[in-house]
C-alpha cells in the first residue's frame, strides 16, 4: 500500500512544483521578496504533500534561529532539505555546485543566494564559498549547512566535512546543531512510509573552539535522533 501512496504523493508533488518552480524563477526577475515568498510556498507545497498525502507528522523541537548563525543539520533525506525554505524565514543553504545545473530549479537556488560547494575542494572554491556566506551573514540569514556532506542511511555517523570547520572558523558566530530521524519516513528511493518525523533544534555552540572540539560536540548533538 506504501508504493501506491507514494506514487500518488510524486506525481501530485511535481505537478504542483512545475508551474511552483517556473513562477519562483519568474519572481526573482521581478524582485528578492518575489522569489522568497515563491520558494517558500514550494516548501509548503512539499510539506502539505507529505502531510496529506504521505501521512507524515512533523514535531519541531526547540527554537527555529532566524537570525545570522550556522545551523548544522544531520541530512538522512530530502524531506529536510526541502522543508528548510519553510522552517526559516530567508536561509542560506549550503549545496552542492552541481545542483545549479538543474534547469529553472538551478537557477531559483542561486537568486536565492544557496551557498555553492565544490566536492574538489579547490581553493577558489572556497573563496567563492566563503564569499557567499559572508554576504549571508551581512544579511543577517542563517546559514544552513549538512556537516557531513551527504545523506546517511539511519544509523550511519560519519565524520564532519571539512567546510563546517572552516566556516565556524572564519564566519566566528554560533551553531545551532539539529538532530532528526526523517530518514525512518523518507528513505531513498520511490517508497516513503507514514509516520512522526521530529526536528530537534538544540542550544547555540559559542564561537572560538578548536576545530577537535566543535566537530565532537556538533557530531554528538546532530547525531541524538539516529
Amino acid at each position: 500500500m506504501n508504493w501506491l501512496r507514494s506514487l500518488l504523493f510524486t506525481i501530485v508533488f511535481y505537478i504542483g512544483s512545475v508551474p511552483t518552480v517556473l513562477a519562483a524563477a519568474a519572481g526573482a526577475l521581478i524582485s528578492p521578496a518575489a522569489l522568497v515568498w515563491g520558494s517558500k510556498f514550494w516548501s509548503r507545497w512539499f510539506y502539505w504533500c507529505a502531510t496529506n498525502l504521505m501521512g507524515i507528522k512533523l514535531i519541531v523541537e526547540g527554537e527555529v534561529p532566524q537570525n545570522g548563525v550556522i545551523v548544522a543539520m544531520k541530512h538522512q533525506a530530502g524531506f529536510e532539505a526541502i522543508l528548510t525554505l519553510w522552517l526559516f524565514d530567508n536561509p542560506a543553504v549550503v549545496m552542492k555546485a552541481e545542483l545549479h545545473k538543474i534547469p529553472f530549479w538551478g537557477f531559483v537556488a542561486a537568486k536565492h543566494g544557496t551557498i555553492p560547494v565544490d566536492r574538489a575542494g579547490s581553493a577558489s572554491a572556497l573563496r567563492a564559498m566563503m564569499a557567499a556566506a559572508r554576504s549571508a551573514l551581512a544579511q543577517d540569514r542563517p546559514i544552513v549547512i549538512f556537516p557531513e556532506g551527504t545523506r546517511t542511511a539511519v544509523g550511519d555517523q560519519p565524520k564532519l566535512q571539512s567546510g563546517f570547520a572552516g566556516l565556524y572558523k572564519m564566519l566566528k558566530v554560533p551553531v545551532v546543531p539539529v538532530a532528526l530521524d526523517s530518514g525512518k519516513c523518507w528513505p531513498k528511493g520511490l517508497v516513503k512510509h507514514p509516520g512522526t518525523i521530529t526536528i530537534r533544534f538544540l542550544p547555540a555552540i559559542a564561537p572560538g573552539l578548536k576545530r577537535e572540539d566543535i566537530e565532537a560536540q556538533i557530531h554528538a548533538a546532530i547525531n541524538q535522533l539516529n
